[in-house]
């Protein structure tokens, strides 16, 4: 045990996502007693910083499959000072928030007093009123009393400020929780804002990301064929890729889910989420017209979906889009695999024909299979293909 580590509080991450590992890590490496829950098994595992050391992410972690030193999950969210709500979602549409909203409850039942709640899944107006109040009613505790809360979103697009903006009851703040937070980075600061300007903020910063996408993929789906110049094909926004369409999504949709009636807003919300699943449908549209331009019979076509995601993030849009699209290909075509990583395409007797979904995957495509036979489509507003 570390010199500083008596210092630190007790904390639990409850979720084995990746933003839940990254937490649990972090602050394992700093010397505090940390334990992550796997909701699945209903066991916590014990995150030793040696542990910590050996395993980058919790995917190698998972992979490896150590043996690791476990207790139950009411009694390492019992025992815990802080407690981290940072699971994996995995259902969508109006399941979404019904799974959301079992997992805390499942989680915040055992919280003791004078402990912290930190939730870390994003949400849209109002959603952190609602999650006091379940709290009250479920431990009989008063939040900003007996007990206390927080809101600090995982974000998953870039920022140009690197600060870490907390959500705090009453402005509260916390010394502690900083600690625990702190990075080597003395640039990134840890401010506490009230918790109603950070839904704000969340909101101005996604609506700001997917404003200017969503306006990018309608334009683009009015470029018709003979219309693809070179300033168009090799403009920056043609370097959208479906994996940087879906980053957000989950987040665009919460906010979408708290907002009543039929005001600008929603309107924008709806209209970008619309815009969206409109692409996915183009994509879709173009493959079906690059067998018909190449007259190519989908019964002798083969078609791999390239998208190389974590598959244990917290958000689990980007596994949803990927079902969807596999599923309506393979309405029209008779093969359809997904692959993630390797990219090793050997020949067949069928055309093969790869999707690539994220800009990554398609230098790596392209890179390890130069002198296959391949028809690559580029998954961006205008889809070229090689």
């Amino acid at each position: 045990m570390s010199a500083g580590s008596s210092s630190l509080p007790v904390t639990t991450i409850y979720g084995l996502s990746t933003e839940g590992y990254k937490l649990a890590s972090s602050i394992a490496l700093k010397g505090a007693k940390v334990s992550l829950v796997d909701d699945s098994a209903g066991m916590a595992i014990s995150l030793k910083p040696d542990l910590a050391r050996t395993y980058p992410d919790v995917n190698a972690l998972i992979e490896d499959g150590p043996l690791l030193a476990v207790e139950p999950t009411d009694l390492a969210i019992n025992n815990a000072a802080y407690l981290f709500f940072a699971p994996r979602i995995r259902k969508t549409g109006h399941d979404v928030k019904i799974d959301v909203a079992s997992k805390f409850q499942d989680a915040i039942k055992h919280v003791k007093k004078n402990s912290s709640i930190i939730y870390t899944v994003p949400t849209g107006f109002g959603t952190n009123s609602e999650n006091i109040a379940l709290i009250e009613h479920i431990t009989g505790m008063t939040i900003g009393k007996d007990i206390f809360y927080y809101y600090m979103p995982a974000n998953t697009i870039p920022v140009s400020n690197s600060d870490l903006h907390i959500g705090t009851y009453k402005a509260r703040q916390d010394s502690q929780l900083a600690k625990l937070l702190s990075t080597n980075d003395l640039r990134k600061k840890i401010n506490f804002v009230d918790i109603s300007s950070l839904e704000i903020l969340h909101s101005i910063r996604i609506l700001g990301h997917y404003s200017g996408m969503a306006s990018i993929l309608e334009i683009c789906r009015y470029v018709r064929e003979g219309q693809t110049t070179t300033e168009i094909t090799t403009g920056s926004f043609n370097e959208i890729y479906l994996d940087d369409v879906a980053s957000g999504l989950y987040d665009l949709r919460a906010i979408g889910a708290s907002l009543g009636g039929s005001s600008p807003l929603m309107y924008l919300v709806n209209g970008t989420i619309k815009s969206i699943e409109a692409y996915v449908k183009h994509l879709i549209d173009e493959t079906r017209m690059m067998l018909k331009k190449r007259d190519l019979k989908a019964s002798r076509t083969k078609v791999t979906i390239a998208w190389t995601m974590d598959q244990n993030e917290m958000r689990g849009d980007k596994l949803d889009l990927l079902s969807i699209l596999e599923a309506r290909l393979k309405d029209y075509i008779g093969e359809v695999e997904t692959q993630h990583g390797s990219f090793d395409f050997y020949p067949t007797e069928k055309t093969m024909m790869v999707i690539a979904c994220s800009k990554a995957d398609f230098n790596n495509i392209v890179k390890r299979n130069i002198n296959s036979d391949l028809i690559v489509i580029r998954a961006t507003p205008i889809s070229q293909t090689l």
